[in-house]
């Protein structure tokens, strides 16, 4: 419960973006691409103080994965590029000079690794229902589609691919207590157009879907040359 008032309480503020190389010679990237808890746990023990909203990402560019992390303060990554990467080799950017330049109308290629799911009822009263994954790229398109209007873009079939869905499964432990995680992941790239520059700007600050914890909803843009 805590994490969800974490997030339903995000907020548009001064934010940075990191970004770490990681190692795929060392046991500890291995077992931590398996496990999103790890690296979830490793993200956090970057930052000092209190819990706050801290988006991350794998990326693969031109051969090489690295972790992309969205924070509210600057992180110290010397541990985890250590552990993960290479040692004193990573970058943080103000992410604010970005924020700035969003505009309505303006156009933007993007990339979002998410968690598309719905809700459906078991027929046990609960409103809600039970949340499960979107299996067909067909109803995952159709998530995003709806995702955008709710997080002022708009993307059409046509603007955008799917490029990875994967299920992941991994053991999350929590005060003594563990269980298992099966969530499925989803990566999206293509053009979109801002249609409420003030709803988009939380959303690439807040992240969109479920499991952000476990590096789901991270949405990143660069200038489309047409834009």
């Amino acid at each position: 419960m805590k994490s969800m008032t974490l997030w339903q309480n995000c907020e548009v503020i001064e934010m940075y973006l990191s970004r770490v190389m990681l190692n795929l010679n060392k046991r500890d990237t291995i077992k931590a691409l398996a496990s999103s808890a790890i690296f979830h746990g490793a993200v956090e023990s970057a930052f000092e103080g209190e819990k706050k909203r801290r988006l991350w990402r794998i990326d693969t560019l031109r051969g090489k994965r690295y972790i992309l992390i969205l924070s509210e303060d600057v992180p110290n990554l010397d541990g985890f590029a250590a552990q993960f990467g290479y040692a004193g080799e990573y970058e943080t950017k103000n992410y604010d000079s970005l924020l700035e330049r969003i505009e309505n109308g303006s156009v933007w290629r993007f990339r979002l690794t998410a968690n598309p799911t719905y809700a459906k009822s078991d027929g046990t009263g609960d409103k809600r229902g039970k949340v499960k994954a979107h299996r067909t790229e067909e109803h995952q398109r159709e998530w995003l589609i709806r995702k955008a209007d709710q997080n002022g873009f708009s993307v059409s079939n046509n603007d955008f691919s799917v490029n990875g869905a994967e299920f992941l499964r991994f053991r999350k432990r929590d005060n003594g207590n563990s269980r298992m995680v099966n969530m499925i992941s989803v990566t999206y790239d293509g053009v979109l157009h801002v249609t409420d520059k003030e709803r988009f700007k939380r959303a690439l600050c807040c992240g969109i879907g479920r499991e952000k914890a476990y590096g789901m909803g991270l949405l990143t843009v660069m200038r489309a040359s047409n834009g």
